[in-house]
């Protein structure tokens, strides 16, 4: 008795293992946890570096460069870049994937605390942050009153909404935008410190001494202790008003005397408008490794709350969900995935006519899926957009078993026999085929889950669930679908109309499609063209596809990144900032717009334009990005481009196409040739905007201190640039404490006070050398001179060169890949001796990852004719069904190439077509094993030459071959038809495994058998040959 035959005639064994695959699948199913997509350990690590006052130039020759080398000796970066702006160096790394974070943020830790000491005096210790690639909030809150000031705002969200977010968990921060912490502001007045003889450092050191923290101890009596309490600083404005820095001939100065003191903000460089008002935004971070469904709905749940107890005159709006996306695409799936089983259903019925065979492949369905939850669980996975689009995909799969076992026993059923005996032998027949094929997808999912990197990380969890639920089907088939077949089909139910009108259609098809077959047997060298011709066409048509990373899809939000030159200050941002909102304000299909201004960066607005629900707008994102697009660009006095969120999770945002030149040379020389490169790139056509973020427009005022003058004074370059940075760098002295918190006291001229270089020459200096001579100060102006030149906002490096970066914007219908294979060619043919080029950001990863997914097509090629070879003791019939691969290939790639001209969003080859490229290898394969192992079989047990053997196989295997691809043509339908959010994803896969299918089928119905009778072994022989060998085994034993 062979293992099949138990599972028929033991039918509570078959049953009780089914019942087993559902227990404890749908107790794996309540542990899965939901997200977007698969969790990828993708991080950076920033080092932030504050020197206040200091130039771009000396940032980085003293607090960038030596940080750069010490951070850069670390293991496991992929790449660094680093950014020196006024008073702030940001080193940012960038960690490869595979590499343990924290590992590599301990020993970035440990590099740069070695260098601490080659640091300036002044600088500030830098601080080390662990992000996730993509640390931008899943969930904005926007603050806004009419009676409250920034301040007051951002003292409620740090003291009070920060730590109640926090105690939520799940949240890695809370990003507060506009935030504003209060700060304890001097102004001094030079005018009446000269008449009192004051210096701006004796002013600070002032301050500094006689507001203080101290720790006073304890007094340790007999039996109890009296904790000392110091009361050694300050905490109101008046305190500081009245506070004595100076005492001379029974004069005595106080603070108010010589300077404005008031509680302000700690800096006023920044604003934010939400929807035209002035606010402070809260973004939630989602810890990487969290379900962002679940804590985004725990903290909405809690606005009422929040809303309750919030001070009176503040008001809160979510400005920004980004949850919203993610439930609307899960449910588009969901409604997808119910789709596919009806439609399923449907047409397996009209292949069977009868709703009691049906029952036999539609079980399948849900066993399989349900089953997939526990190997799901025990691997560590999630339910995510990938997650259900393989359930998806598995519908079409998991019936193809169950089909094959059901059409050999309907067959021998309508020839007669009874339904247990038909189950026996149609069962033994097929089992082989069925097991070889379920080996034969999993084997093509392998390579996917081996590749590692980025891709492998994003699709592993999408092809070893696909793989599961194959496997639990071929189970089923196995197990369970003889066994149901034994019991449901009956000889009645072939009597009644429907079923008597199917079998009638399909024997008159089968009847015409073998006279074809043996026409098409006669003129075997012109089909062999055919086939040469299809396979050539793969070749030609993959060629001239757009290719890239991953289409963009309609997630609802647009970035708008607008740059206004170096020198610009915060009422040119604010100005510019509104003119951004208004045009913004514009484009159809608006729910909000937030604009941030000076946030990014010192001279940057960004715009977050954020779009209505998918079924209340009329317009998509893709659309509304390209009116943005070309309204921004309209706009003077700001350099602007609209970017959509990547796809993907773990891509940076930003610009399409990020373009850096490094060199070893100087900032002029690479300034020099990326402004060449702009001007080819935008000659082009192929780009709407291209900007580098090297500038030489900033204006530095280089201070020539003439040191004999000083020398003779006793003035040390210590004094005056002590004097610069306290009344000008706006860097704080010490901290005041108000309300349980702290803050910094920052002394700083009011602004009017810093307006021309003329009022920089009347501030006063004196040395501890001049006190002893005379009791006067001299002017600024009498030591140095001034000149003007234009530099850099920011030097920045990337790899520890220096660099320029070209941030650009393709023209619609273009795609990154074809931007990128131009801006090579450019690159290439421009950069002179001593300059090289990369990219950063999506750009960077397409060029990483874009032709992965061909290396796992590859390598699923390879493995398939391995097993097949090994399974068929033959590597001529593995050839044979690989056949049938190119001609699925060119039905897949037609619509692609032809779709690209209509404008359609899914005709490209990226990750998501490569990925049905690479399902397509199996699903037709299984059309080839059933024809090849069917027409071996009757070689060898009924005495046919090749001839027949194919053209029998063929017309007998036609119904189960036309049932299995349309199982899984309609089952991907919904995928080609869908729509809404995280559609196009959808779309990509479903028209590239429909139409492969489709026409690969058709092809492969009379070019596998044309190439089976070139190439196939005679099973005749080979009869001859394995009973010439048992008969020398029998011998020896």
């Amino acid at each position: 008795m062979r293992l099949i035959d138990l599972f028929i005639r033991r039918p509570v064994l078959s049953l009780s293992i089914s019942f087993m695959i559902i227990v404890v699948g749908v107790g794996s199913f309540f542990k899965l946890q939901v997200r977007q997509y698969p969790y990828i350990d993708s991080a950076t690590i920033t080092v932030t570096t504050s020197y206040p006052g200091a130039n771009p130039a000396t940032i980085q020759a003293f607090v960038t460069r030596p940080l750069e080398a010490a951070v850069g000796s670390s293991k496991g970066i992929d790449y660094m870049t680093s950014e020196s702006a006024l008073g702030t160096s940001t080193i940012t790394v960038y960690v490869k994937l595979g590499y343990n974070t924290n590992d590599v943020l301990s020993e970035v830790v440990q590099n740069v605390n070695s260098i601490l000491n080659q640091l300036p005096q002044d600088a500030y210790s830098p601080a080390i942050k662990l992000n996730p690639a993509d640390n931008f909030p899943s969930l904005i809150l926007a603050f806004t009153s009419k009676t409250m000031n920034t301040s007051e705002i951002s003292a409620y969200i740090n003291s009070e909404l920060t730590p109640k977010l926090l105690a939520e968990g799940g949240l890695s921060e809370i990003n507060v935008w506009g935030n504003m912490p209060y700060a304890m502001r001097i102004y001094p007045n030079k005018t009446r410190m000269a008449e009192y003889g004051i210096t701006p450092t004796e002013l600070a050191t002032a301050i500094g001494s006689n507001s203080l923290v101290s720790a006073g101890g304890q007094i340790q009596g007999p039996y109890l202790n009296y904790t000392l309490n110091p009361e050694t600083s300050m905490s109101t404005a008046q305190e500081y008003r009245n506070l004595i820095i100076k005492k001379s001939d029974n004069q005595i100065v106080r603070l108010s005397d010589v300077a404005r003191v008031e509680l302000g903000a700690q800096n006023y460089n920044s604003s934010v408008y939400f929807d035209g008002k002035n606010a402070v935004l809260a973004g939630a971070v989602v810890s990487p490794e969290e379900n962002p469904l679940d804590v985004v709905n725990r903290l909405v749940k809690q606005l009422p709350n929040i809303k309750a107890s919030l001070p009176n005159g503040l008001n809160v709006d979510v400005a920004y969900n980004s949850t919203l996306y993610i439930e609307s695409s899960i449910d588009e799936v969901l409604h997808t995935l119910l789709e596919a089983v009806i439609i399923v259903s449907i047409v397996m019925f009209l292949f069977l006519g009868s709703l009691r065979a049906i029952i036999v492949p539609i079980i399948a369905i849900p066993l399989s899926i349900i089953g997939s939850f526990f190997l799901m669980s025990i691997m560590g996975f999630s339910i995510n957009l990938l997650t259900l689009l393989a359930m998806i995909l598995a519908i079409g799969l998991v019936v193809d078993d169950a089909i094959v076992v059901l059409e050999n026993i309907y067959r021998h059923i309508e020839e007669g026999m009874e339904p247990f005996a038909a189950a026996i032998k149609g069962a033994r027949e097929i089992a082989n085929p069925v097991i070889l094929m379920t080996l034969t997808l999993i084997v093509v999912y392998a390579p996917i889950g081996m590749m590692g990197g980025f891709t492998g990380q994003l699709f592993t969890e999408f092809a070893y669930s696909l793989a599961g639920a194959v496997l639990i089907s071929g189970i089923v088939a196995y197990t369970l679908s003889p066994m149901m077949c034994s019991k449901v089909l009956n000889r009645e139910m072939m009597s009644s109309k429907l079923v008597k009108f199917i079998d009638n259609v399909f024997s008159k098809l089968a009847a015409k499609y073998k006279a074809l077959l043996m026409f098409v047997l006669d003129i075997k060298p012109a089909i062999a063209i055919v086939g040469i011709i299809v396979l050539a066409s793969c070749f030609i048509m993959g060629k001239g596809i757009k290719s890239e990373l991953a289409p963009n899809e309609d997630m609802g939000f647009l970035g708008v990144m607008g740059q206004a030159p170096s020198s610009a200050n915060i009422n040119y941002l604010e100005t510019f900032g509104k003119k951004l909102a208004n045009t913004l304000d514009e484009i159809p299909g608006k729910q909000n717009v937030f604009i941030l201004n000076g946030i990014m960066s010192s001279n940057v607005i960004f715009g977050g334009f954020i779009m209505q629900p998918w079924d209340e707008r009329k317009i998509s994102q893709q659309q509304a990005a390209n009116i943005a697009q070309a309204k921004v660009t309209e706009l003077p006095g700001v350099q602007t481009y609209t970017y959509q969120t990547p796809a993907l999770p773990g891509i940076p945002r930003g610009a399409p196409l990020s373009l850096v030149i490094q060199s070893v040379n100087d900032y002029e020389a690479i300034d020099e040739i990326t402004n060449k490169i702009i001007a080819k790139m935008m000659s082009n056509g192929l780009f709407v905007f291209a900007q580098s973020d090297l500038k030489f427009d900033n204006p530095i005022v280089d201070i020539n201190i003439d040191r004999d003058k000083a020398g003779i004074l006793g003035i040390t370059m210590s004094d005056i640039a002590k004097t610069l940075g306290y009344s000008y760098a706006g860097g704080y002295i010490n901290y005041f404490f108000l309300k349980g918190y702290s803050f910094q006291v920052i002394p700083q001229l009011a602004r009017n006070e810093m307006l021309t270089q003329e009022q920089l020459g009347n501030i006063y200096i004196r040395s501890d050398e001049m006190n002893k001579l005379f009791d006067s100060e001299v002017p600024l102006s009498a030591l140095v001179t001034f000149k003007t030149e234009g530099q850099p906002l920011t030097l920045n490096t990337f790899q520890q060169l220096n660099a320029s970066t070209i941030s650009a914007v393709m023209a619609p219908g273009i795609t990154q890949g074809q931007a990128i294979e131009y801006v090579q060619s450019v690159v290439k043919s421009m950069l002179p001796e001593g300059f090289s080029y990369n990219f950063s950001g999506s750009a960077r990863q397409y060029i990483e990852n874009g032709n992965t997914m061909m290396v796992a097509f590859a390598f699923a090629i390879v493995l398939i004719f391995l097993a097949l070879s090994a399974q068929f003791e033959s590597f001529r019939d593995s050839l044979v069904i690989l056949v049938t691969i190119p001609m699925a290939i060119s039905g897949a790639l037609i619509p692609l190439y032809v779709g690209q001209y209509l404008g359609a969003s899914w005709a490209s080859l990226n990750i998501y077509t490569q990925l049905g490229l690479v399902t397509l290898i199996g699903l037709i394969s299984k059309q080839g094993i059933m024809v090849v192992e069917f027409a071996n079989h009757l070689q060898k047990h009924n005495g046919m030459n090749k001839y027949d053997a194919i053209v029998t196989s063929s017309s007998q295997r036609l119904r189960p071959i036309l049932m299995t691809v349309s199982a899984m043509v309609v089952g991907v339908i919904p995928l080609v038809t869908s729509s809404g959010a995280g559609a196009i994803s959808r779309n990509c896969i479903g028209v590239v495994i429909s139409s492969g299918l489709v026409i690969g089928a058709i092809f492969s119905l009379f070019v596998l058998p044309v190439v089976y009778m070139y190439i196939a072994s005679d099973k005749s022989k080979l009869v001859k040959t394995d009973a010439e060998q048992q008969q020398i085994i029998d011998q020896i034993k």
